[in-house]
């Protein structure tokens, strides 16, 4: 788990900092957004659950990870910002989407663990929100510093792959098997993930004329 709790970090932490460089933002911007976007569900699942105060300003480890990470994310942007051919942006999106995916999945199974070792009261729908709101958080909070529509309400079933993934973590882990279902929520979501984005699956939406 602490694996996990340390891809997730890194992962969520570049899909900020690409965020942010593909806003054109400077080096602060980088750091800010990676850090809130690895961070800012662990926050919010804290808040929720009354752990004061959260986690990450206790044990900043995890912080600390991010903005490495986003430093890091930083220089080789700024190194292949300097080739003479350009990376597509193609590919800094496809960066973003695998960040992004598996840092949904690795925080959507973390917040349920979290809840369940650290509060008396485990009922399924506390889980289950908890969950979601770990994973979907950080790039909730991203997406508002960015200026952007936050990504859950608008592409590719992304809170849907969280809920289902926290369904399936817990169905598993109540027949028996905690490490399975560690992997095979995480594997969920990512699938889901992955599909919707080949098949252009969206939730129904309607556009009303402005």
């Amino acid at each position: 788990m602490l694996l996990l709790e340390f891809l997730g970090t890194v992962a969520f932490s570049i899909s900020g900092a690409i965020e942010a460089m593909k806003k054109k933002m400077d080096l602060l911007g980088v750091l800010v957004l990676g850090l809130v976007t690895a961070v800012g569900g662990g926050i919010v699942r804290d808040l929720v659950i009354g752990k004061l105060p959260p986690a990450s300003f206790r044990d900043p480890t995890n912080a600390l990870i991010a903005l490495v990470t986003a430093f890091a994310a930083f220089l080789v942007g700024v190194f292949l910002s300097k080739r003479k051919k350009p990376v597509h942006s193609m590919l800094w999106n496809r960066a973003l989407f695998l960040s992004d995916t598996f840092g949904l999945g690795a925080f959507t199974v973390l917040g349920i663990q979290s809840v369940q070792q650290q509060t008396e009261y485990k009922g399924t729908a506390l889980l289950l929100f908890v969950g979601v709101i770990t994973g979907v958080g950080g790039g909730l909070i991203r997406d508002i510093f960015a200026g952007n529509v936050p990504y859950i309400f608008r592409k590719h079933v992304y809170a849907t792959a969280s809920i289902t993934g926290a369904v399936a973590y817990l169905v598993i882990q109540r027949l028996g098997f905690p490490r399975l279902a560690v992997l095979v929520g995480l594997f969920v979501v990512v699938l889901l993930r992955m599909l919707a984005a080949h098949y252009e699956w969206n939730l129904p939406r309607v556009e009303l004329p402005e």
